[in-house]
């Protein structure tokens, strides 16, 4: 039976895009960009589903990557809302 996958939870971005690696860090999967480096070559990420061994691909809003038990869903700032009073 296969592991059912995660809920993603949200994370805004400023541009556009932005890189995968940059994204690892950004959404607190990997530590640094040196971690996200061998996770990335070795075929544990993936991108809507789909393994993805490029550092540099380019995600854009509604992009869900997942690494290990987590997923993180790539957002757009503009439309991000985190409830917070300021």
């Amino acid at each position: 039976m296969p592991a059912a996958t995660p809920e993603p939870f949200d994370v805004p971005i400023r541009d556009q895009s932005i890189r995968l690696g940059q994204f690892l860090k950004l959404a607190n999967l990997v530590e640094s960009g040196a971690e996200a480096k061998p996770v990335i070559a070795e075929g544990q990420v993936r991108v809507n589903g789909e393994v993805e061994t490029r550092r540099g691909r380019q995600l854009v809003p509604g992009d869900v990557v997942t690494l290990g038990p987590a997923a993180a869903r790539v957002t757009d700032e503009a439309s991000f809302e985190d409830d917070l009073p300021w």
